[in-house]
C-alpha cells in the first residue's frame, strides 16, 4: 500500500487483513455451497431455486474478487490454499445431504444472516477508520441482506404453495 495511504488508516491493518481473509474464506466456501447447492436441489420451486442460488454464486465469487486486492493492498497476503478456508471461516460451510429445496433455503439463509453479522462487525470496526475497506464491505453487505431477503421471500412462497396444496377439512 502506498505510504499516505498507510499514514490515514486509523486502523491496525493487520486487524483488518485478518478480518478480511476470514470474509474471503465464508465467501469461498459460500461460493461452493450456492453452486454444488444449484446442482443437486430438488423438489417444488426447484428451478426458480436453482436461478436464485446461481445467482447468489456469481455474487460470492464477486466478492472474494473484491477482498483480494483490498488485502493486498494493506500489506497482507489472501488465503493462498483452499484448506485453510476451513481454518479461517466465521460461517462455515453447509454440505447440502438433504437437498430438499426447503432444507437447501434453511441452509443458505442460515449463512447469510450469518455473513450480515461477519460484514456488520467488519464496518463497525473500520468505520471512520478505513473509508476504502469500509466501502467495499458496505457493498457486500448490501448483497448479503439482499440475498438472505431473496432466499426468505423463495422460502416463504413454499411455505403458501404448500399449505395451498394442502386439502385440509
Amino acid at each position: 500500500m502506498g505510504t499516505k495511504g498507510i499514514e490515514i488508516l486509523k486502523v491496525d491493518a493487520t486487524e483488518v487483513v485478518e478480518l478480511l481473509n476470514k470474509a474471503l474464506a465464508d465467501e469461498w466456501l459460500a461460493y461452493y455451497q450456492y453452486w454444488i447447492g444449484a446442482k443437486v436441489v430438488t423438489g417444488p420451486m426447484k428451478d426458480a431455486v436453482v436461478v436464485e442460488l446461481n445467482e447468489h454464486a456469481a455474487d460470492e465469487l464477486r466478492h472474494a474478487e473484491m477482498l483480494v486486492p483490498r488485502i493486498i493492498q494493506l500489506g497482507g497476503t489472501p488465503i493462498l490454499k483452499p484448506e485453510d478456508w476451513y481454518k479461517f471461516t466465521n460461517c462455515g460451510y453447509a454440505a447440502p445431504d438433504d437437498p430438499v429445496v426447503s432444507k437447501i433455503l434453511e441452509q443458505n439463509i442460515h449463512g447469510e444472516q450469518c455473513a450480515i453479522d461477519v460484514y456488520n462487525k467488519i464496518i463497525d470496526i473500520v468505520k471512520d477508520k478505513d473509508l476504502v475497506t469500509y466501502n467495499i464491505v458496505a457493498q457486500i453487505l448490501q448483497d448479503e441482506i439482499e440475498h438472505e431477503d431473496d432466499l426468505q421471500g423463495l422460502a416463504d412462497d413454499l411455505k403458501v404453495m404448500k399449505s395451498d396444496s394442502c386439502s385440509c377439512s
